[in-house]
């Protein structure tokens, strides 16, 4: 494609707003601009690297037995009211009226409706283990969208799901769905992490996210220097050698209550009573499906509701708020406690709780705390589970070793869904008995557009965008340096002619701008293998330059085509 006909408008500088690197560069790249607030046009050279992703990914779906279709982006309300869903997702759901006000939504994701197709054309076990997939355009009415593509409300999304008649068809597809993903991220040039993960909103068991690792990332992830454990912060295990059993002494003290005016957090507490953090317990009273429920945790340490809501299998959870608190506990937020609440609740406590051998905990009452408190012999717990954060340098819930954070950027989820769907919809088949049971079920996504953004959070510098070879919107960027030399006009005409007849993506810059212009928007763009046809024209060579490792060097143009496949391999090198 000759460049001064393409639509690339590149900019020196862009807003403020534009705090991520892949939306600072890609806006100055050319390849996105805003509509309005999370939703972007996507301009050629950006459209061309969707594709590109997209095209990996179908290769490998397909690879698998994967077979792809496409559903309607909107979805009758009544699939989802089946659910449960249409009340319980959120205020993220798109929601609208059609002229006759029968309400449906734009799809943020299509289980409903692919659980729906499947219930009404596959009736029999003869025709499991099936997997279908799609590529589609999802909506989200995000809160705050903001970072490019990283988090927008419309975004391109590759979404499979599997059905099936037995467990064990489920987990071969699914171990077929993570090589498949591990494949694919790898193909893209990624640098990633398979963590495990909780399902959120979708639902379901097991479950990995694919993390690409970057300190820009929203995630932050648990990872083990000497095993290959990771996990979301969410879901990260705290190992058990990092929490003491019970104790035993009986010389400790009565309870006794102490004053501490305005000391409602756990600074003000051990400042005010010379403790340290992890000799105090935080109160949290939350609300579980519409129940209270007082959750324990250590003071150094930070409630997980996450493990909270798995630990009570509950659907939703969250911190109650002021009046409950008041309500339950007699007091005001911050000064809550075990002993003496006003009205029983279940009380759920983390380990290290139990190994406690006394503790300050709130006195239910404004501006007081008990000291001397014990577990077992001052209050009763319900439920001792690991309901906290993980924190860095825990130990391994698998080896011991010792836990490490990093961030990264989710591109891919796949999840263990059951029978969670096929169950509410009423979704069955007849097994080999001729009996009647609901399919059991898998779920799959990358996010397409994510990581056309993610590729480019990892890979830029200081000029530009690094593409790797996978997601490159072109191979070659051939530049005639000054298209009015004959010399340099006719050879790099020519190369043009003979690279895209020998099939070689090539972005021909054949602009009457200045070289200086032409190199530094040749960095902003980042295709991987630059060729330049400039002074040396006259003698038939032409420079070459990498632009991941900056390596370059110089050759005839009639080598050019023998030698560029090797070129192209070692453009990803560093």
């Amino acid at each position: 494609m000759r460049q001064k006909n393409m639509l690339i408008p590149t900019l020196r500088h862009v807003g403020a707003e534009a705090e991520m690197a892949s939306h600072r560069l890609m806006l100055r790249a050319g390849m996105i601009r805003q509509l309005a607030a999370g939703v972007y046009t996507y301009l050629p050279l950006a459209y061309r690297t969707l594709r590109k992703v997209e095209q990996v990914v179908r290769e490998e779906m397909d690879r698998i037995g994967a077979q792809e279709l496409l559903l309607p982006a909107m979805n009758p309300a009544e699939l989802w009211k089946e659910s449960g869903r249409w009340e319980t997702y959120g205020p993220e759901l798109v929601k609208l009226q059609d002229r006759h006000e029968r309400e449906f939504l734009l799809g943020p994701t299509h289980e409903e409706v692919i659980t729906d197709l499947v219930r009404n054309e596959v009736n029999s076990y003869k025709k499991l283990p099936m997997a279908l997939y799609q590529i589609q355009t999802k909506f989200r009415d995000e809160r705050r969208p903001r970072s490019g593509l990283l988090r927008g409300r419309e975004f391109l999304m590759k979404d499979a799901y599997s059905f099936h008649a037995d467990q064990e068809t489920l987990d071969e597809t699914y171990q077929d769905m993570y090589e498949a993903y591990r494949r694919i991220f790898t193909r893209l040039g990624l640098d990633f992490r398979a963590v495990e993960a909780d399902s959120g909103a979708i639902g379901g068991s097991e479950n990995h996210e694919f993390m690409v690792l970057s300190e820009s990332g929203e995630d932050t992830l648990a990872l083990c220097g000497s095993c290959d454990y990771a996990a979301n912060i969410e879901t990260a295990e705290v190992g058990a050698l990092t929490e003491a059993a019970a104790p035993t002494a009986t010389d400790v003290p009565g309870v006794e209550k102490v004053s501490t005016p305005r000391a409602s957090t756990i600074d003000e507490v051990t400042r005010m009573l010379g403790k340290k953090p992890e000799e105090l317990v935080k109160s949290l009273l939350f609300t579980v499906d519409g129940e209270p429920v007082l959750v324990l945790v250590r003071g150094d340490h930070e409630a997980n509701e996450v493990k909270v809501k798995h630990v009570l299998d509950a659907e939703q959870c969250e911190l109650a708020d002021d009046d409950t608190v008041r309500r339950v506990t007699g007091s005001p937020a911050g000064f809550a406690g075990p002993v003496g609440l006003k009205q029983p609740v279940k009380v759920v406590a983390d380990h290290a709780v139990k190994g406690m051998r006394e503790a300050v905990v709130g006195a239910n009452e404004a501006d007081a705390h008990l000291v001397h408190v014990r577990p077992a012999r001052d209050f009763q717990v319900d439920l001792y589970a690991d309901v906290r954060t993980a924190q860095e340098g825990d130990a391994c819930p698998r080896c011991g070793g010792t836990l490490r954070f990093s961030r990264g950027i989710e591109v891919g989820h796949v999840f263990k869904l059951g029978t969670r769907y096929s169950e509410a919809m009423n979704a069955t088949f007849l097994d080999r008995e001729g009996k009647e049971r609901p399919y059991i079920m898998g779920c799959y996504g990358i996010g397409i557009s994510r990581v056309v953004a993610a590729i480019v959070e990892q890979c830029h510098d200081e000029n530009g965008i690094i593409w790797p070879s996978g997601a490159a919107p072109y191979q070659v960027h051939l530049i005639a340096v000054n298209p009015k030399d004959p010399d340099q006009s006719r050879l790099a005409e020519e190369l043009y002619a003979q690279l895209t007849a020998d099939g070689i993506e090539v972005l021909f810059d054949d602009r009457q701008e200045r070289a200086g212009v032409k190199f530094k928007d040749a960095d902003l763009l980042g295709i991987p293998l630059r060729i330049t046809v400039g002074k040396m024209a006259s003698d038939g060579r032409v420079e070459y330059k990498f632009r991941r490792s900056g390596k370059s060097g110089d050759l005839s143009a009639e080598e050019l085509p023998l030698k560029l496949p090797d070129l192209l391999k070692k453009a990803d090198e560093k």
